[in-house]
């Protein structure tokens, strides 16, 4: 029997439907588990992806509290807990390690052990994994302890390059270019970096008010005067 114009659309609509079902079916015989396997692994990843991020703030938290903890006791006077300090001097945090490495090198300065202090902070200032400010207060740091056994020239030549104003460490570096200026005779350039200090409000009040005196010594008012009423 002959096919009407209807009935044949019908039949070729069944013809293509099975054709597409056969290749779905082929495609997923073939492919199939390898998709399965694909979307299970990336669900994996994300949830391993979720994981770590809370890890990393539950850890980063941790070391927070601990370097809290261990910067307290330092500051009261204690001597904080030797195998916590260590730990966090292997601290995956650059800056809690750095921190941990720096407070270190104090307890050591503080109990007079200055070869050591020097050595870490010397070692603090050579690692190119920590930030730039804190391996600058650590060369700070080291000149100071080594202040006497250098010529002038060497801590000027070492911390010149920190002691210009605006810098971050202005004041520490600075006082001790301006002395290793004294100490070479060259009131000329001590002068007016004493009174740089005084004026740079970004400094430590304790250091400004050094710098003062010291400026005051060699001739320069650093006293600075307040503004009149109406004048801005």
């Amino acid at each position: 029997m002959a096919l009407t114009p209807q009935n044949s659309e019908a039949f070729m609509r069944e013809v293509d439907e099975a054709v597409r079902q056969d290749r779905m079916l082929t495609f997923w015989q073939r492919y199939g588990r390898w998709l399965v396997v694909a979307v299970v692994l990336g669900l994996i990843l994300f949830a391993g992806w979720l994981y770590w991020q809370q890890h990393s703030r539950t850890q980063s938290e941790a070391v927070s509290e601990q370097m809290d903890a261990l910067l307290s006791t330092a500051t009261r006077g204690g001597t904080p807990d030797a195998k916590q300090l260590d730990a966090l001097t292997q601290a995956s945090q650059p800056g809690y390690r750095a921190g941990a490495l720096m407070l270190k090198a104090g307890i050591a300065a503080r109990k007079g052990d200055s070869k050591a202090a020097i050595a870490a902070y010397q070692a603090i200032a050579a690692d190119n994994s920590l930030d730039q400010p804190y391996r600058d207060l650590a060369l700070i740091r080291q000149t100071a302890l080594e202040f006497e056994s250098l010529k002038p020239q060497q801590i000027v030549d070492r911390l010149k390059p920190l002691a210009v104003e605006g810098a971050p460490w202005f004041g520490s570096a600075g006082e001790l270019v301006a002395i290793a200026y004294m100490k070479m005779g060259k009131p000329d350039l001590a002068g007016p970096m004493f009174a740089a200090m005084a004026k740079d409000k970004t400094v430590p009040d304790s250091i400004r008010s050094r710098a003062r005196q010291m400026a005051g010594l060699l001739g320069i008012d650093a006293v600075e005067t307040p503004a009149e009423p109406g004048q801005g």
